[in-house]
């Protein structure tokens, strides 16, 4: 490796490459190393970072403001923590709409609201026109574990799999709107704050073992590290597995895989068996978890890996995402 390539940040199997080749490398310590959602450090507390350059920057379903609340506070409650204290760091091209700022910041300010949390320090960078495209922001997290133990460092033989909404439409949207593809369906991104329905399955004491949310490098992603992370199998039925019309018509259209695009506001958990009936029925009692279920189960037949099992029983491998995916979605 030479140069970055725009595969290096897909998520995927380039991306880790590079993390673990230069980062993990140079900064290697116990915690960084567990590579979870965000660092347990001390006094119960986690600790993440997020960077976000989409583009476009207002897309149906909300804008890089919401985006930078919802992705750094989602990745806090993977861990089972509640956000609390956010730093915000804008990175803005000369030039950009005050307008436009003005809506990203009352949009930060509403996910805010909705998270329980606040900002409590930041940064403002102002740069040469050109230098880079209209604005990026960075948020950092710090929120208190209400839960401990969850890892995707705990999955289980036997464990069952759950997602919490339809996969890849935030992928879809983002290239659908970027591309001017004019779809029939107001399909949007699926960008939410996903605390909510955390903290509702803590408090019913629900024995989850791994929680994450399928963002960059989709799905396939996820379950890639889970099986890897925890040395197991895990098998997906694939006709269980919800995907929209319109995103299998984009999938189909463009070549993509609808397991590898990104998600803003879904989740898998993984959990005894059980355990299911009592996630599903807490799951189902919010709007963007309603179509929440059950997609698959941790077995021992291939270690590290993820079988996609066919409607006609045939199996393959649901490989870590490779190549470069949809540049700027999040």
């Amino acid at each position: 490796m030479d140069k970055i390539l725009l595969s290096h940040g897909n998520g995927g199997l380039e991306n880790n490459t590079l993390i673990k080749d230069i980062f993990y490398k140079n900064f290697q310590n116990s915690i960084l190393e567990k590579s979870e959602d965000s660092a347990i450090i001390e006094d119960n507390l986690a600790f993440s970072t997020d960077s976000y350059t989409v583009s476009p920057i207002f897309f149906n379903g909300g804008d890089i403001g919401k985006l930078s609340v919802c992705g750094t506070c989602n990745d806090l409650a993977m861990m089972g923590a509640k956000p609390l204290y956010l730093s915000c760091g804008f990175i803005i091209e000369e030039g950009f709409n005050i307008i436009d700022l003005k809506k990203i910041v009352t949009s930060i300010k509403d996910e805010l609201e909705i998270n329980g949390s606040k900002i409590v320090t930041g940064d403002t960078k102002v740069v040469p026109k050109g230098s880079i495209d209209k604005i990026f922001i960075n948020t950092t997290g710090i929120g208190k574990i209400q839960k401990n133990s969850i890892s995707s460092l705990n999955l289980m033989e036997d464990d069952v799999i759950i997602i919490s909404n339809s996969i890849g439409e935030h992928g879809a949207s983002i290239f659908a709107q970027r591309e001017g593809i004019d779809l029939e369906t107001d399909l949007k991104s699926d960008c939410a704050s996903l605390w909510s329905i955390v903290e509702k399955l803590i408090e019913a004491n629900v024995d989850i073992h791994a929680l994450r949310d399928a963002t960059r490098g989709g799905l396939a992603s996820l379950l890639n590290e889970w099986a890897i992370n925890s040395n197991i199998s895990i098998e997906i039925k694939e006709e269980l597995v919800p995907i929209k019309d319109e995103v299998k018509g984009i999938c189909e259209l463009l070549g993509f895989e609808a397991y590898n695009l990104a998600n803003e506001g879904t989740f898998a958990i993984a959990l005894p068996k059980s355990e299911v009936s009592s996630a599903l029925n807490i799951m189902k009692q919010f709007k963007i978890t309603q179509n929440a279920k059950v997609i698959g189960k941790v077995t021992k037949e291939y270690l590290k890996k993820v079988i996609l099992v066919s409607p006609w029983g045939t199996n393959r491998f649901l490989e870590m995402p490779s190549g470069e995916l949809l540049p700027r979605i999040c």
